[in-house]
């Protein structure tokens, strides 16, 4: 299915050299913000963030604020007609219908993409459970072009809940694009980086080792992205009580990193990042959020001024076939078409990325 507008679901949808050139587009709004300050003037952004959210958005709405637009939206459910029963394809429809842009937080894989089926303004995907999170990964590509002053050839070391973790699964889609990047995924064994991202990192010819200890892989690295462990991703209490306090940076850690290694986090900080940390220069996830209000300013202007037509559904649908990921949006909006990737008895659901093995 192609829409009539470009949307941004998935940062792996565009090319690299799309990417870059939004990132020089905001390095250049950093430098001069007064020339962009009444670039949206006469626009509307609508804000749909079905949970909680600080960063992403109030970033955006400062972002959409500075180029003159203005607002609408909500940032609880319970307070419009979801609360009632409307289903995303209701809610959607309308305040796209509002709104030139429109942008979606979720709690459900697959919400954003769902969502941009039958919006009538480009969509941009906020987080979409913990499958994939483009605009903190555009955050994240802006502060290391800035803070190491590249993209390539970089060691990442990614700590904490990288099952989850949707800020960790964009960022290493993207990284992997880059020549010559090497990642280090430090987390237990049920927290690991699920199988598909560790697909496309062989696809494309990345490096990668999985360790248990954050000290040992310290001196190793260019970039540590530290992340919280999900409390509201867990099943149960007692699964996350059994992970919460597994890695936690210090001073006395910091000591083991080059002098040169920088510190990110997608935030926000529970306790994986002790509090005298932020007091080092190589902690950047202060700076790193300022950074993620500067992309987003360029890249609502990037999709309010694009042209382009987005390809949202490739694959085809299969008689009784469902995707059987629970946390899947197909799962719980039954109206939308099942749609795969794949051949033979291996499929890939378009929305969530789960493989689906057909039995014969």
């Amino acid at each position: 299915m192609i829409s009539a507008y470009p949307h941004l679901i998935d940062l792996n949808d565009y090319p690299v050299s799309w990417w870059n050139g939004l990132l020089t587009q905001a390095q250049e709004i950093i430098k001069n913000p007064a020339l962009y300050a009444n670039s949206c003037r006469g626009k509307l952004m609508g804000t749909l963030f079905y949970e909680p959210s600080t960063r992403t958005q109030m970033s955006f709405q400062t972002a959409m604020l500075r180029l003159g637009g203005t607002i609408i939206g909500f940032d609880n459910p319970q307070t419009s007609s979801v609360a009632k029963g409307e289903n995303l394809k209701d809610t959607t429809k309308i305040v796209s219908g509002y709104s030139d842009v429109l942008v979606i937080r979720h709690p459900t894989v697959g919400a954003a993409k769902a969502a941009a089926l039958t919006a009538d303004c480009p969509v941009i995907n906020a987080g979409d459970g913990g499958h994939l999170h483009p605009t903190q990964t555009l955050t994240d590509l802006l502060t290391l072009k800035c803070e190491k002053g590249r993209l390539d050839h970089l060691t990442i070391g990614m700590c904490g809940d990288l099952l989850n973790g949707r800020t960790v699964h964009s960022l290493c889609k993207a990284m992997s694009m880059y020549e010559g990047n090497r990642f280090i995924f430090i987390s237990t064994r049920e927290l690991a980086m699920p199988s598909y991202i560790k697909d496309i990192l062989r696809a494309h010819g990345c490096e990668f080792e999985e360790i248990s200890s954050l000290e040992e892989a310290l001196p190793m690295l260019d970039m540590l992205y530290m992340t919280r462990i999900q409390k509201e991703r867990f099943a149960s209490e007692a699964e996350y009580e059994a992970q919460k306090d597994t890695y936690i940076l210090t001073t006395k850690k910091m000591k083991l990193a080059r002098p040169d290694m920088i510190v990110m986090h997608p935030l926000p900080r529970v306790d994986e990042i002790e509090i005298a940390v932020d007091d080092d220069p190589r902690a950047m996830y202060f700076k790193q959020a300022r950074y993620g209000m500067y992309v987003r300013m360029s890249l609502i202007l990037t999709m309010l001024q694009s042209t382009m037509k987005t390809e949202l559904l490739a694959g085809s649908t299969h008689p009784g076939v469902r995707c059987m990921n629970p946390k899947c949006i197909t799962g719980k909006e039954l109206y939308l078409p099942a749609s795969f990737t794949g051949t033979g008895t291996t499929l890939t659901c378009e929305y969530c990325d789960e493989r689906l093995l057909l039995q014969h």
